[in-house]
C-alpha cells in the first residue's frame, strides 16, 4: 500500500484512472454474469433500435444488444493490449540489454535490425506481419508486439549504456561475477525504470492498434465482439444510426486515457529529481 501511495502521489486523476481500470478488468472477468443478453443473439425484427429500457444502448444492424456486446468485447480488447505489450517486452528488453552491455559487433548488428524495423510505419508493418501469420486476434497482437519491440529495445539499450559505466558494475566484474548475474542483478534493475513507464504507455497504444486492426477485419473475427469490430460495423450505418459509434468509441477513448494517465503518474513517481525534491 505504501508503494501504491508513493506511485499515485495524491494524483486524483491517476487514482480515478486506477479505479476505472480495476472496474473494467472486473467487468471483463464477469462478463457472462453481467451482460443482459447473449452477445451473438440476433433479432432481425429489432435492428438499429434506439436506447430503451429493454436495450440500454440500443441494438446493432443484426438486432444484437449493444451493451452486451460492449461488455463481452472488453476481455478481447484488454487481452489484446496485454498480449501485445507482453510480447514486445519479452523481445525488446533482453535484446536491448544484450546490445547495450556487450557492444561491438553484437550492438552493431542489433542496432541495424532495430533501425530497419523502425523505418517502416507501425500499422503497415503490423498488417504485413498479420498477413504472414494469419488473420485472428492472437496473430494480430503478436504482430503489434513485434512492431513495439524495436522501440523498447532501443530504450533499454540506451539505459544499459549508461548503467554499465557505473562503479558497482566494474566491482562485480572484479569479484568474478558471471555475465548473467551482472546483467540480472546489477544492470537490468537500474536500467529498466524508463522501460516500465514506456510499457504502461504502450498499453494504450496497443488498445488503439487492436481497434484499428479489428476495424480492418484483421483482429477479432465475427460474430465475436470487440470494441474495434463494433466500431467498424457502426461506421457502415453512421448516417442511419450515428449513436451506434458512441459506446465502443467512448470505451476505447476512456481506457486509452486511463492507461496514459497511469503511465504519466508512474513516470513522475520514478523521476529521481522529483524524489529528491
Amino acid at each position: 500500500m505504501r508503494a501504491l501511495r508513493a506511485w499515485l502521489g495524491g494524483n486524483s486523476a491517476a487514482v480515478l484512472a486506477l479505479f476505472f481500470l480495476v472496474a473494467l478488468f472486473t467487468l471483463a472477468l464477469m462478463a457472462p454474469l453481467i451482460a443482459p443478453y447473449v452477445p451473438t443473439a440476433q433479432n432481425l425484427g429489432n435492428t438499429l433500435a434506439e436506447p430503451s429500457w429493454q436495450h440500454w444502448m440500443g441494438t446493432d444492424d443484426l438486432g444484437r444488444d449493444v451493451l452486451s456486446r460492449l461488455i463481452h468485447g472488453a476481455p478481447a480488447s484488454l487481452f489484446a493490449s496485454l498480449l501485445a505489450v507482453g510480447v514486445a517486452t519479452a523481445i525488446g528488453v533482453p535484446v536491448g540489454l544484450l546490445a547495450g552491455f556487450l557492444g561491438g559487433w553484437v550492438d552493431d548488428a542489433i542496432s541495424r535490425v532495430i533501425d530497419t524495423l523502425l523505418s517502416f510505419p507501425g500499422i503497415v508493418l503490423a498488417i504485413g506481419v498479420t498477413g504472414a501469420l494469419g488473420i485472428g486476434l492472437t496473430n494480430a497482437m503478436l504482430a503489434v508486439g513485434i512492431v513495439f519491440a524495436p522501440g523498447l529495445a532501443r530504450l533499454m539499450r540506451a539505459q544499459t549504456l549508461v548503467v554499465k559505466q557505473e562503479l558497482y558494475v566494474d566491482a562485480s566484474r572484479c569479484f568474478g561475477a558471471s555475465l548473467s548475474r551482472i546483467l540480472l542483478k546489477h544492470v537490468m534493475p537500474n536500467a529498466v525504470q524508463p522501460v516500465i513507464v514506456q510499457v504502461t504507455l504502450l498499453l494504450a497504444v496497443a488498445l488503439l492498434a487492436e481497434a484499428s486492426l479489428s476495424f480492418l477485419g484483421l483482429g477479432v473475427q465475427p460474430p465475436q465482439p470487440s470494441w474495434g469490430g463494433m466500431l467498424a460495423r457502426a461506421y457502415n450505418y453512421m448516417e442511419l444510426a450515428p449513436e451506434q459509434m458512441y459506446a465502443p468509441g467512448i470505451a476505447i477513448l476512456l481506457t486509452a486515457l486511463a492507461f496514459n494517465t497511469l503511465g504519466e503518474a508512474l513516470r513522475q513517481a520514478l523521476d529521481p529529481t522529483r524524489r529528491r525534491r
